[in-house]
Parts: C-alpha cells; structure tokens; sequence
C-alpha cells in the first residue's frame, strides 16, 4: 500500500451546492471520499487558490459571462464564475470532508495569468505544479483520484497522471461532475483511452 496514494481533488466550499461554482450534488460524495482517505496510508490534496481578477473569471473580461470561452496564449480557456479566491471561505475544504490526514496539499490557479484544472500541470501542459516529482520520490507509483468535477480537474488529472507514470485509477462513485455540453462523457471517453482506470 505505500506505494500508492489516494489524490482527493477540490472539495471546496465553491464547488459544493450554495457555492459560486457549485457541483450538483457535490457535497454526496464526501461520505464515500472520507472512508477512502482512511483506506490509504498516503492522501493527498488539491486546493484551487485563485488570486482575485483571476484571467480565468468572467468578470475579467469585459462583455463575457460564464461558460463562454475565450482564447488564450495556451488555447481555449473557458470562463467561470469567480470561484475559490485566495483566503476566502469559498477557497476553504468542506466543512464535512476529513482532510487533516493530507500530507500535502497542491494549491494550482494561483498564476493570475493562466488556469490550472490539472493536479500535475498548468492548463498550458508544460508547467509542472510539482506534484508529480514529489510523488516520485515519495516512491508513488500508483494513485486513484477522486472529487470534483469528474469532466475537469479529475479528468485532467488523470490524463496528466498516466502521461506522468503512474498507474491510474478514478473512483467514479466518488467524483461528481459539471457536465458542460456533454463533457462527463466526452472526459470518460477520453480518461478510457488514455489509460485510466475507472472503478
């Protein structure tokens, strides 16, 4: 087991129901995500941690809303309610999730410039957050994910996961998604092919 971890993936007040990028039923999953954490000997963390004025708010461009998608240096960027702003109760863990057992926690979106969805890369793919060589030489070889959302910062997590070495699994049950035009099952398709595992 000490060469596996569990990568638990923003289960942020923002991204829970009442929050300002709520999952539906974001917060259901928590039972299921607690009793994993407290499977693995190794937990990990992800915190999105946007500084205000973030380039990846709607608010920052003027004339855009939400879910409208722009073009960036890195590519198609799209536009998101301000979500998880730096030191804010939004930004915070879920009050229900039991994350003290975390032995880090990866905060990714704090560039003003560029989005993160990725716990290993930033949404251009060439810049690391570090996870990836901590892992390495923690002796990770193996790690299943879980959290919110399944069709984003999951689904690019396990990509870069695989992409990075690792053998990868995602527990469906216990990830919830956004779905945006169909994006749960476009990120499914994509997960399978890459060579997730999904359980």
């Amino acid at each position: 087991m000490s060469s596996e971890a569990l990568v638990v993936i923003d289960i942020q007040n923002d991204f829970c129901p009442g929050g300002a990028l709520a999952v539906e039923a974001g917060d259901t999953i928590i039972p299921l995500v607690n009793r994993l954490i407290g499977r693995f000997e190794h937990v990990v963390l992800t915190q999105d941690w946007h500084p205000a004025g973030h380039s990846s708010f709607a608010s920052t461009h003027s004339g855009k809303s939400p879910f409208e998608t722009v073009a960036m240096p890195y590519g198609e960027q799209t536009l998101w309610p301000d979500h998880c702003i730096q030191g804010t109760d939004g930004a915070e863990f879920h009050a229900a999730l039991e994350w003290t057992k975390a032995e880090i926690v990866i905060r990714k979106g704090f560039r003003p410039g560029i989005d993160s969805y990725s716990a290993f890369f930033e949404n251009d793919h060439t810049t690391p957050t570090g996870l990836s060589g901590y892992l390495k030489e923690r002796g990770i070889t193996k790690i299943t994910l879980c959290g919110l959302a399944t069709d984003f910062c999951v689904a690019f997590s396990a990509i870069d996961a695989v992409n990075s070495g690792f053998a990868t699994e995602v527990v469906l049950d216990a990830c919830r998604g956004i779905d945006l035009g169909g994006s749960i099952a476009a990120m499914t398709d994509t997960m399978k092919a890459a060579g997730v595992k999904l359980i």
